[in-house]
């Protein structure tokens, strides 16, 4: 997956001209404390050159988490059509960029983002959109700008900034801007799961229907050390492999999410909760069902269209099988 075009031409002319050597050791500094979960408040995305790192080393691979969640709503919900978003915790418009992207329909967004560095980087590059953007300072734990509810509300990578004691309160909060659909997704960590799992019991609490990517409105069967999540692979470009010091064209982002909608929707299927593995006539697909259940099948060339479809699957696939 790439940044879309728009998107790439305009981040890759803001980086033009940034000195390498300073670019990459932000970079560096940037993942560390992103693989690490580092809260400690010394390194938020507040001046140029932070912000920057940010377009070169995490945007790519946040857009596709992002996007890979919203297709897994299409799939689920192909009546969800919505006009409106409002991002909270914007950074640069990374959610913004991928909501347009599954819905071109959309008329309009709001933006909160509480940097005034990446609030500008990000207003910069939605100049290139065709969906008009505003945006707001605000922080999603204390005081946000008066919004009216959007028919998609999203949250990406920002649940795990916060102080977990927060993150039921902050829920509520996006609960409340949803008139339709909202969407918050994590780093596919064990620590992302766990918030996520958080998030799923404060909104089934407040009354939402489940999306995706679960099968079920259950109680979550996967227990620890095993936890749920997604990879999409991502297109690196030349600026993005320069700046992490990368020899190979693409990286694989984990991530996890959920889906919550006011109005039910109908889970079908069953969600392939790793890549499967098939050699020869026997294929294994871990599934999360529509019963509550999750765990390994086997299934062989004698199962007809249940092997094929296996065959044919990816990670994170809904696939009409339940077995």
């Amino acid at each position: 997956m790439e940044l879309p075009s728009p998107l790439r031409a305009a981040v890759d002319q803001m980086l033009a001209g940034e000195p390498l050597e300073r670019l990459a050791k932000a970079s560096a500094l940037l993942s560390d404390r992103y693989r690490r979960e580092v809260r400690d408040g010394r390194f938020h995305i507040d001046d140029a050159l932070a912000a920057k790192a940010y377009l070169a080393t995490r945007m790519p691979a946040t857009y596709a988490a992002v996007r890979a969640a919203l297709s897994m709503v299409e799939d689920v919900a192909p009546d969800f059509e919505p006009r409106t978003q409002i991002d909270l915790g914007s950074g640069p418009g990374t959610a913004f960029w991928a909501a347009q992207d599954a819905w071109p329909q959309m008329q309009s967004a709001d933006m909160v983002e509480a940097s005034a560095a990446i609030r500008s980087v990000g207003d910069a590059l939605a100049r290139h959109a065709t969906v008009p953007a505003r945006w707001h300072a605000g922080d999603v734990t204390a005081k946000i700008p008066p919004l009216a509810p959007a028919d998609l509300v999203t949250l990406a990578y920002v649940l795990d900034e916060l102080p977990p004691a927060t993150i039921s309160a902050v829920t509520t909060k996006l609960w409340a801007l949803t008139t339709s659909m909202l969407v918050i997704i994590e780093p596919g960590t064990t620590a992302g799961w766990q918030r996520i799992l958080a998030v799923r019991e404060t909104l089934k609490a407040a009354g939402a229907h489940l999306v995706a990517p679960c099968s079920h409105e259950q109680d979550c069967p996967i227990a620890v050390p095993d936890w749920c999540h997604f990879s999409r692979r991502v297109a690196r470009s030349r600026v993005h492999r320069l700046a992490k010091g990368a020899e190979v064209p693409w990286e694989d982002e984990k991530f996890i999410f959920i889906a919550v909608s006011r109005s039910p929707v109908t889970l079908s299927g069953a969600r392939v909760l790793s890549p499967p593995r098939v050699s020869g006539g026997v294929g294994r697909v871990k599934l999360c069902r529509t019963d509550g259940s999750a765990g390994e099948v086997t299934l062989s060339k004698r199962d007809g269209d249940a092997f094929k479809q296996v065959r044919r699957a990816d990670w994170g696939d809904r696939i009409d099988l339940e077995t």
